[in-house]
């Protein structure tokens, strides 16, 4: 059964997804103005997939019967002066965000919230994925961001990413 606890955590969660979603949007525009459109579009797909982890738990919340309610969202106030640094950021913010979640289904452990676990699941192997391509991208910029040429490469790489959608069955 959803708790008061974990029902409240996972609202502040919509929050801090959409917040991820801002900060990422920040990160595009940056790499925009810098002339990076690749690394742009990189950000942007990333915030996208952010918007969409807080309406899935929206939806999971609203289904269980909650009311959602919004907290107003900060806006980033990181500053950027290199190439570097946005990569960085993701990754440091991307490994907050699976402390979050991993906070929340111990909560759910704690009441035994079984349909919640079974929820979290999903975003937990989500994570993941998210700390691996933030570090993998960073990786890839430390091999070839130096040179303008592979640079150039690596943006065009990033360029093609498209957006997918999750595919997640809510109760």
């Amino acid at each position: 059964m959803l708790t008061k606890e974990v029902s409240a955590l996972l609202n502040e969660q919509i929050n801090k997804e959409l917040y991820s979603a801002y900060l990422y949007l920040d990160m595009a525009n940056y790499y925009a103005d810098e002339g990076l459109d690749g690394f742009a579009n990189w950000f942007y797909v990333q915030a996208q997939e952010e918007r969409d982890h807080a309406m899935l738990i929206r939806t999971y919340l609203q289904n269980n019967e909650y009311r959602v309610t919004f907290d107003a969202i900060a806006a980033p106030d990181v500053v950027f002066d290199s190439y570097k640094k946005p990569l960085e950021a993701a990754l440091a913010h991307e490994q907050l965000v699976t402390a979050s979640i991993n906070n929340i289904y111990q909560v759910a452990v704690d009441a035994r919230d079984y349909r919640t676990m079974e929820f979290l699941n999903w975003f937990i192997k989500e994570q993941g994925e998210e700390e691996k391509s933030a570090s993998d991208l960073i990786r890839k910029y430390e091999l070839f961001g130096n040179d303008p040429k592979s640079l150039y490469l690596l943006d065009q790489e990033l360029g093609a990413r498209t957006y997918v959608a999750p595919t997640l069955v809510l109760d």
